[in-house]
């Protein structure tokens, strides 16, 4: 039985917890992303109740996200330049005392929706040198053989923080009021901090260069324009982030005024996409390295549309939940497809700056959110939802083609850089 059952571990992605970094890291993820989703969802709800309006929802989105689409190229050449656990335990540090910073606000009583975007703002150009930094650390504390399982592992506290953060909301807001909330959210960061500061290396080499910040940046796209598969893979990450952001800058509309009792709904909501990425992360990580990257992307892209589609025109809560989890779990077997690929694909040297480059879909993001927001307040959340899906499913289909030439449909393995440039 010891045998079997050790077999059945190194047959699946857990592996990599053998790795006395990882495992650090790995923690350090999950405290702070139980603070990532409390915070993004916190906020969304905070403006909500100060100023009932769809447009500043999307506002809050643009202003974190914004930053990441205009900076993150700069985070990834520090990444490439400088030591990137020093970075991460920087930023992580500024979050920290930035969300507790918002809950002595909120408990002062001058809270205003100026200080909510301004603070979103803050925390999204920290982000935009955080997570190139962050994304590359995975592929030096792990060898490549285990990359995809640690990935998908990481997938996996990603995805269960989105079922353990967003469910106390309501419970704390309830208890300690929002200012309660963030106190907490800046605890669970000073803990990710006290984590990465166990760890010892990353692992990586600092690049030694003469080349001027913008000439390493430069040099980052060039590589990036021979690497057709990376290139496509990105370009639907950046297409489904600009029209398949509707359901999280929306949830508050619809919990709302969809079914009228805002934060409860908003919270059994958000447990039902949790729970249904956490169920695609587990699937992903159980297959282990069969990869079929066109294929899964794909289903998954037009998948992610449909179902917003069907959410749009839904009225019974508890429905409206099942379809949730469905949302939920097409955007990590996204997200953990386009970073497996990018990630196994990517020479070490321009690591940082290719996944900075990524995160170009977390920018769209922004802009998505700042659009869906517009057309909800202009006609109404439904008919935004409902053409973001539509927008989805068509941009799917179209740069899916480009994948299916680079990577074929079936059970093709993910190529060999060398092979595709």
């Amino acid at each position: 039985m010891r045998v079997g059952l050790a077999s059945l571990w190194a047959g699946t992605s857990y592996t990599a917890f053998k790795y006395r970094e990882y495992r650090l890291f790995w923690i350090a993820a999950a405290f702070s992303n139980i603070g990532m989703w409390s915070l993004v969802y916190g906020r969304l709800f905070l403006m909500r109740s100060l100023t009932g309006s769809e447009l500043m929802l999307g506002l809050v989105a643009t202003a974190n996200l914004l930053p990441v689409l205009i900076l993150s190229m700069w985070g990834g050449v520090l990444a490439d330049r400088f030591n990137r656990l020093k970075i991460v335990r920087f930023t992580r540090l500024m979050f920290a005392l930035v969300t507790l910073g918002t809950g002595a606000l909120i408990q002062s009583g001058d809270i205003q929706p100026w200080h909510i975007l301004a603070i979103s703002a803050v925390t999204g150009t920290l982000l935009s040198f955080d997570i190139p930094s962050r994304s590359a650390m995975v592929a030096t504390i792990v060898p490549k053989e285990h990359l995809a399982g640690a990935i998908a592992l990481y997938s996996i506290v990603f995805g269960a923080a989105a079922i353990v953060g967003p469910i106390l909301i309501e419970p704390l807001v309830s208890a300690w009021g929002y200012e309660g909330l963030f106190y907490i959210i800046g605890t669970s960061y000073v803990l990710t901090v006290a984590t990465l500061l166990l760890m010892r290396t990353t692992g990586h080499k600092v690049e030694a260069t003469s080349r001027t910040a913008f000439a390493g940046l430069l040099q980052g796209f060039t590589y990036l324009k021979k690497q057709k598969p990376i290139s496509s893979v990105i370009l639907l990450g950046v297409t489904l982030g600009l029209f398949g952001s509707s359901f999280d800058t929306l949830l508050p509309v619809f919990a709302d005024e969809i079914y009228t009792t805002g934060l409860d709904a908003g919270g059994r909501l958000l447990l039902g996409a949790g729970i249904g990425g956490l169920i695609a992360t587990t699937a992903i990580t159980l297959i282990g390295r069969s990869v079929r990257p066109a294929l899964y992307l794909i289903i998954a892209g037009i998948g992610l549309g449909a179902a917003q589609l069907t959410f749009a025109r839904i009225d019974i809560i508890t429905v409206a939940i099942l379809v949730a989890g469905i949302i939920g779990g097409f955007k990590v077997v996204l997200g953990t497809m386009n970073t497996t690929v990018v990630q196994t694909l990517v020479d070490e040297e321009f690591r940082g700056r290719v996944m900075s480059i990524n995160q170009f879909t977390w920018g769209a993001s922004a802009l998505g959110g700042l659009l869906m927001g517009y057309l909800a307040q202009r006609f109404d959340a439904p008919t935004a939802m409902t053409l973001g899906g539509t927008v989805a499913i068509i941009a799917t289909a179209f740069v899916g083609r480009r994948l299916i030439r680079s990577f074929g449909i079936g059970s093709k393995p993910i190529p060999n850089p060398d092979t595709t440039a």
